[in-house]
């Protein structure tokens, strides 16, 4: 009974299980399909939510394409009128090309026939003119042949015959006329030949010529004088032969005047009179024997002045011939200025030049102390001063950049080298200094003026300096009438003008200044 209860009760128990596992499956299925319907409704609400968002979508993008097509066809067809137009251009000038050269082609042509025409008719006349000629020609040699015959001469004897009939008449008049040039010539010859001289006279006799060539010989006495001229003038006479020198003895008291444009015979003369003063014997063989040992004792003295500057300068391996020159130096003066003492100056000056830039400062030494040998000769010469010291300079045996430096201080040749500007400016500064050469003061400031004057003379022309001791002119000029190109202009008139009214040793720098100024003022 036991048993059958207990198994009664675990039917029992597991009918409730399984009877509780089926209601509750139907419940688990009856909320999963409830879940699937919400899942189905919510999907297909989702699915029309995004087709509507889709067709939203598309249609915003539609219009964009739309959009973005016009713009590209606007743009396109922009393109394709530009081309069109460009098109038109190029077919309208093609056009215009080809009428053009239609027209060229038709004028060309009608030249062409022009000329053809102008050809043929040159070429009818060609042959005319030949026909005429050899008819010319067939009647020249007729005429000829007639002639013989009636001559009796052949053509070649005829033509001879008569060259020597001009030939004799030829002579005959070249011989008269002749003889009235010279007949002429004889009655004008003096008359041209004072012309000459009077010429030469006006351009060399200058005031500074005789301050240079006459030399003061001082006396303690005016008894001497007559001593000195001897009886009849014989002493005087022979002195002055001697010397080469004229001896002018006047009323001036205790002077004498020596009158020579060679400053070595001056010297000459002037320590010749000395020794005979003092010897006291003044007599013409006395004057002789003395004027003969100052010769010598004044050669020996410029040698050694010529070694003796050498030596001081440092400068070596000089030709004897050039040392003598050096020494004839000391007699010499340019503008008062000793020549000498000039020389040494530009060599000092040329030697300080060429070092600061590096260069050879011995040779340039040598250059500016040699300068000015050519104003030393002998013997009257042509050419000038710097060429004939350059000459002088290659006879013998200087440096070629020397013989260059010496050529062109003055421009006379082109400069090759660097050392002959060196001494050209060399040559300037130790001449321009300030009391370096002597010049009355009337004549130099009266040129300075003058110099002045003329630049004022012209319009526009506000202020003139005459600067540098009268060697550059610098002019200044109102901008506002005066522009760059009259600037250049007034100054070639200038130039021209002192060229034609003035006299002056040299050349002058004319410089035209031009400035623009503009000024106001911050209050």
């Amino acid at each position: 009974m036991k048993i059958n209860v207990g198994f009664s009760v675990l039917m029992g128990f597991l009918i409730g299980i399984i009877t509780s596992y089926f209601f509750g499956r139907k419940t688990i299925l009856r909320k999963y399909i409830q879940l699937l319907e919400k899942a189905n409704f919510q999907a297909k609400k989702i699915i029309k939510n995004a087709e509507k968002e889709g067709e939203s979508i598309k249609k915003k993008k539609m219009l964009q394409a739309k959009e973005k097509f016009i713009e590209l066809k606007s743009i396109h067809e922009k393109d394709i009128n530009l081309r069109e137009r460009k098109i038109i251009d190029t077919e309208n000038k093609t056009r215009e090309k080809e009428n053009r050269l239609s027209k060229e082609i038709e004028i060309y042509f009608k030249r062409n026939n022009r000329l053809e025409i102008q050809i043929h008719d040159y070429e009818n006349k060609y042959k005319i003119l030949k026909k005429k000629q050899e008819e010319f020609r067939n009647l020249h040699v007729k005429k000829i042949e007639l002639l013989e015959k009636i001559s009796n001469y052949s053509s070649e004897e005829a033509k001879n015959e008569l060259i020597e009939i001009l030939k004799n008449e030829a002579k005959t008049k070249a011989q008269s006329y002749i003889q009235s040039i010279i007949e002429e010539s004889h009655l004008t010859a003096k008359m041209e030949a004072k012309k000459i001289v009077i010429q030469a006279i006006q351009r060399i006799g200058t005031e500074q010529a005789m301050e240079n060539a006459v030399s003061v010989f001082n006396i303690e006495s005016d008894d001497v004088k007559g001593r000195i001229i001897g009886r009849e003038g014989r002493n005087i006479r022979a002195l002055e032969k001697a010397t080469g020198v004229e001896i002018i003895v006047d009323d001036t008291p205790e002077a004498i005047l020596l009158s020579c444009f060679n400053p070595i015979r001056r010297e000459v003369a002037r320590l010749s009179l000395h020794k005979l003063i003092i010897d006291g014997r003044i007599h013409p063989a006395r004057i002789e024997e003395i004027v003969e040992k100052t010769e010598k004792q004044i050669e020996e003295e410029i040698i050694e002045i010529g070694k003796k500057n050498i030596i001081d300068l440092g400068i070596h391996g000089i030709h004897p011939e050039l040392i003598r020159m050096v020494g004839r130096m000391k007699y010499r003066s340019s503008y008062g200025q000793n020549l000498l003492q000039h020389s040494r100056e530009v060599a000092h000056l040329s030697g300080i030049l060429a070092s600061e830039l590096g260069l050879n400062a011995k040779l340039a030494k040598r250059a500016g102390f040699l300068h000015d040998i050519g104003k030393v000769p002998e013997s009257e010469s042509e050419l000038p001063h710097a060429v004939l010291g350059m000459q002088w300079a290659e006879k013998y045996g200087e440096n070629i950049e020397v013989c260059n430096a010496i050529g062109s201080h003055h421009d006379e040749i082109e400069m090759k080298v660097l050392i002959s500007p060196i001494v050209q400016i060399s040559d300037s500064i130790s001449g321009a200094r300030p009391g370096a050469r002597r010049n009355s003061f009337e004549s130099y400031s009266k040129r300075l003026k003058n110099l002045e004057d003329i630049a004022l003379s012209f319009n526009g022309v506000n202020k003139a300096f005459a600067i540098q001791a009268g060697r550059e002119l610098r002019v200044l000029v109102e901008s506002d009438k005066i522009d760059d190109k009259k600037a250049f202009q007034l100054s070639c008139e200038i130039t021209e003008k002192i060229k034609n009214e003035m006299t002056y040793p040299g050349q002058i720098k004319v410089t035209v200044i031009r400035e623009t100024r503009a000024v106001q003022i911050a209050r």
